[in-house]
């Protein structure tokens, strides 16, 4: 029995697959979202290997963002390392993700090249812009948080901690935590956020 699209339903935070995007799910023994995650937790796994052993591209990229969800989830969804085609409940136009993508890249490299923000503050100014974009139709937290970790190893600095490595996918206090962090930081107050990934 191949997993319910009710079943897929998003928590407070989660971005909602549409059906088409429902339908690009690979494995189809999945039943259930605990399933679900467990699969794409395993997935992230072999991604997080990669990125550990790889001598790290240029990160601020559009290839390497693309090709870092791809890794991320290609053994989960079909269309893993494409943008989404549609509007969601957070992030720009779907038609605007690779200008704002690109343009957070530039502001980016533009701020490692002046020091305009210490490392920690970059990464996580960097990893908020990234989730506000939301460019891919799942995965899009995780992945913003990896592309997060990825640059500060390209810069030489330790990756983040993430809320001491809990569970921040599934509904919990440090969750909870992570979330109203971000929520800050779309006010421009990054304190909590800057607290939280070093938490």
């Amino acid at each position: 029995m191949a997993l319910e699209l009710d079943a897929l339903d998003e928590q407070d935070g989660q971005t909602p697959l549409d059906p088409d995007e429902k339908a690009g799910l690979i494995p189809r023994h999945i039943e259930t979202k605990g399933a679900l995650n467990d699969w794409e937790q395993e997935n992230i796994l072999q991604a997080t290997k990669w990125l550990r052993r790889a001598k790290i591209p240029a990160v601020l990229s559009e290839g390497f963002c693309r090709d870092l969800h791809r890794r991320m989830f290609n053994k989960t969804w079909k269309w893993a390392g494409t943008f989404r085609k549609s509007d969601k409940n957070i992030g720009c136009d779907w038609a605007l993700v690779t200008v704002n993508l690109n343009q957070l890249f530039g502001n980016a490299q533009y701020w490692v090249e002046n020091n305009t923000f210490a490392p920690d503050e970059l990464a996580a100014r960097f990893h908020h812009a990234s989730v506000w974009i939301h460019p891919f139709p799942n995965g899009n937290g995780r992945h913003s948080r990896m592309m997060a970790d990825a640059l500060l190893k390209q810069l030489g600095r330790p990756v983040f901690s993430w809320g001491g490595g809990a569970n921040l996918v599934s509904a919990n206090e440090v969750r909870a935590r992570y979330l109203a962090a971000l929520r800050a930081a779309d006010k421009n107050n990054f304190t909590d956020l800057l607290a939280f990934v070093r938490s």
